[in-house]
């Protein structure tokens, strides 16, 4: 494993799987506006920006000599009804989550291609199961899996692509919430570090062994099976 561009990497799950990368012997690589407390790069971008999202994937490329791998962990949410939320908030969440990651992965291709790298795109137990008051991120997490799924397809023998379907976490994710849209106390969460070693598992993978779709989840995961 070498050097590997992960989205959302100062905090949360994409905090986690740039831990998991490093103490696998990989370098990893930041995008994000925030600074990380832990990475081997970082280039500060706002993915809902995507031809900047582009243009830090290149950038981190050509410092590192190439990729051999991405995870597009950054994920953004805007609770509330159709009619509630501003449409440019609603317009950020699909961006971020589903046109970031397609614009990372495209600027990602031809150092992943040369490498016989792979991708993980994160998806969310909410990709295949709708709630109400979540459309932007339903309609974003329905998109991730329906575009990995065409990006498995497209890329078949060439870059190892697995879709990543996480259930909800112990992160700082649901904090500037509404109350009524927060985990419940007795929530069943994952720790975040499991999934990322889920992750590596992921990346870690030999050249001609694919795992397609990932689904990890608390063993008592309300959201699954949707």
């Amino acid at each position: 494993m070498e050097t590997i561009a992960v989205t959302g990497g100062a905090s949360g799950l994409g905090a986690a799987v740039v831990r998991a990368v490093r103490k696998a012997g990989g370098r990893a690589a930041v995008l994000d506006m925030a600074e990380p407390a832990e990475c081997d790069d970082f280039v500060a971008v706002d993915l809902s920006d995507t031809r900047a999202a582009e243009r830090a994937v290149r950038e981190i490329a050509g410092r590192s000599g190439g990729l051999s791998g991405v995870v597009t962990a950054a994920g953004t949410d805007r609770c509330g009804t159709l009619s509630d939320v501003d449409g440019a908030e609603w317009d950020r969440v699909v961006t971020v989550n589903l046109l970031g990651t397609a614009a990372v992965v495209r600027a990602a291709l031809p150092y992943l291609l040369e490498s016989r790298g792979r991708i993980v795109t994160v998806a969310s137990t909410l990709g295949f199961s709708a709630v109400s008051d979540a459309t932007a991120y339903c309609a974003s997490k329905f998109g991730v899996v329906g575009f990995t799924r065409a990006l498995t397809a497209e890329l078949t023998g060439r870059v190892g692509v697995t879709l990543l379907v996480p259930g909800g976490m112990r992160t700082k994710f649901f904090d500037d919430r509404e109350d009524r849209y927060k985990p419940p106390s007795d929530a069943r969460l994952n720790d975040p570090d499991d999934v990322a070693a889920a992750v590596v598992f992921a990346l870690s993978q030999p050249g001609n062994c694919e795992l397609r779709e990932l689904v990890v989840t608390h063993a008592e995961e309300g959201s699954w099976p949707p």
